[in-house]
């Protein structure tokens, strides 16, 4: 029975104490500091609540920055993908897609003036030698063998954000509830003689207020009171004035699937593969996209070759420690990792790392090929997988976010992340989400902040009862203080409780901690 429960929950190996590695950020040689753990195996669930305090995968290696600490802060973010507008560089980006699949046209100026590329360092921070010996002694197989005996499209973006502003505070659900932790909102009660009065009619833009003055004065001079050319009209004249632009904004999919000529010069198809070995199409694909991964690596990183192999894209991209899900109200592809394949004119010129998770889309990774640099394909694939969170919502309605990792504002080249708007940052302290906007005067005086306003707020998902956390030794399970009294090294407590803290309560019950 024990076996049997063991093999179908999450099973993690926690290291004691936090690690310092070279930062990828600021170069700093043992700046960067986190705690992490090996995760065996783990269900979508526990990975969203995990993800929803901070921590990050990289392969099978979970880590969580320690925020006050580290050298370069990592908070992370999320975009609420159902609100989102594209600015006006993303429009560009869209556009010159569009241009190079209808005529072949390829954009002779540079892309400095658009958000950067999302090369997701973060992804792969850390010390690969680590990680690497710890995916040799952390094996799974062996475990197992001792275990043997919108809301819709279209809405204006000022309706959806005031509909969110509101929902936000009445929505607010606990962390390890069954659901995403709660979004913080602060808004001030315009005072009296400020702010806008509804009352009156809304302000016009000046140059629409010209042309209707303009048309009024033409029509008065008309010889039959009406404008030339157009018989004068029967009816009051403010029938015929042209009507106001719709405020209304096009949306990312009318942006992004406009339809091409039939004769168009290229053919881009967007393929999403569930990352296994077992999977048909991802095994035929295997060696063309590794070979994308080490030109990738080698000319936007600068990798050596040795240090871009086989072995280390297996264990940082294609091996996930996520099971994959596919209950009957989920997306029809499922939950759990995939890749996100960019097909141009028969081969793959870019992969999306993705993780689908119960309440949101999880950007793990993103290589191209450097030859198609033109076309911004960090930018437009950030773009496809918002479009692609908000179409798997129409089916799944509580997924809705797009995460896209980790913000760092001390770091220029990361500040591309807040572009996406509007977007959320995650408390360091209390675990709730608060608006970018409202985070970022505080990250501009410090790197490490605390975003909750509110000081008598705690965490409310933290550990109460650790003696509840869930141990699995000796192929057993049972409760940490049924465990402890087996033990007789007292320094084991500490690690243990350390572990909890980081967790919180929910996914220390759930979670099965592996003790040796």
């Amino acid at each position: 029975m024990a076996s049997r429960a063991a093999l179908s929950s999450s099973i993690v190996e926690y290291f004691e104490g936090e690690d310092f590695y070279r930062c990828g950020y600021c170069k700093n040689e043992s700046g960067s500091r986190s705690n992490g753990m090996w995760a065996h195996s783990m269900t979508v669930q526990d990975y969203q609540d995990l993800i929803d305090r901070g921590w990050r995968r990289s392969g099978k290696y979970v880590y969580k920055p320690v925020m006050n600490q580290t050298c370069c802060p990592q908070y992370t973010i999320r975009c609420r993908s159902l609100q989102f507008q594209p600015s006006k560089s993303h429009k560009k980006v869209l556009k010159k897609m569009l241009k190079f699949l209808a005529k072949g046209e390829i954009s002779k100026g540079n892309c400095e003036d658009e958000p950067m590329e999302p090369t997701m360092e973060d992804a792969v921070a850390g010390d690969v030698a680590l990680i690497n010996k710890l995916d040799i002694q952390c094996d799974l197989q062996k475990l197992k063998e001792s275990l043997e005996c919108e809301e819709k499209k279209g809405r204006s973006s000022k309706k959806a954000e005031s509909h969110e502003l509101i929902q936000s505070q009445d929505t607010e659900e606990k962390l390890g509830s069954g659901g995403p932790s709660h979004s913080i909102e602060v808004h001030a009660v315009p005072k009296p003689g400020k702010g806008a009065d509804l009352s009156k009619p809304p302000c016009r833009k000046a140059k629409e207020i010209r042309k209707e003055r303009k048309r009024l004065k033409l029509a008065q001079q008309s010889p039959a009171g009406g404008f030339e050319g157009v018989q004068a009209p029967r009816e009051p004249l403010s029938l015929f004035l042209p009507k106001a632009k719709s405020s209304q904004p096009k949306s990312l999919e009318d942006l992004m699937f406009e339809s091409l000529p039939e004769n168009a010069s290229h053919k881009l198809e967007v393929r999403l593969v569930p990352v296994s070995f077992e999977d048909p199409e991802f095994k035929s694909s295997f060696s063309q996209s590794f070979s994308l991964y080490v030109k990738y690596q080698m000319a936007i990183h600068l990798d050596p070759p040795d240090e871009c192999g086989k072995t280390e894209f297996t264990r940082f991209l294609c091996s996930s420690p996520l099971e994959a899900e596919n209950p009957p109200n989920g997306p029809d592809c499922g939950y759990g990792s995939f890749h996100q394949q960019y097909w141009l004119d028969g081969k793959i010129i870019a992969v999306g790392v993705i993780d689908i998770l119960p309440y949101c889309v999880s950007s793990v990774y993103l290589y191209y090929d450097p030859d198609y640099s033109f076309l911004s394909l960090g930018v437009y694939s950030a773009l496809r997988e918002i479009a692609f969170t908000r179409q798997l919502h129409e089916k799944t309605p509580q997924l809705s976010y797009y995460y896209m990792g980790f913000y760092i504002h001390s770091c220029p080249k990361m500040k591309y992340k807040g572009h996406y708007r509007p977007s959320d940052l995650l408390c360091p302290e209390t675990y709730v989400w608060v608006p970018i906007e409202q985070c970022l005067p505080s990250l501009e005086n410090s790197k490490y902040c605390r975003f909750n306003q509110d000081p008598e707020a705690v965490d409310e998902g933290r550990s109460k009862e650790p003696d509840r956390l869930q141990v699995f030794h000796k192929k057993a399970i049972m409760p940490y203080g049924v465990y402890k009294k087996q033990q007789k090294d007292p320094s084991e407590e500490a690690a243990v409780l350390q572990y909890a803290r980081l967790v919180g309560q929910a996914c220390s019950e759930r979670l099965l901690l592996f003790r040796s």
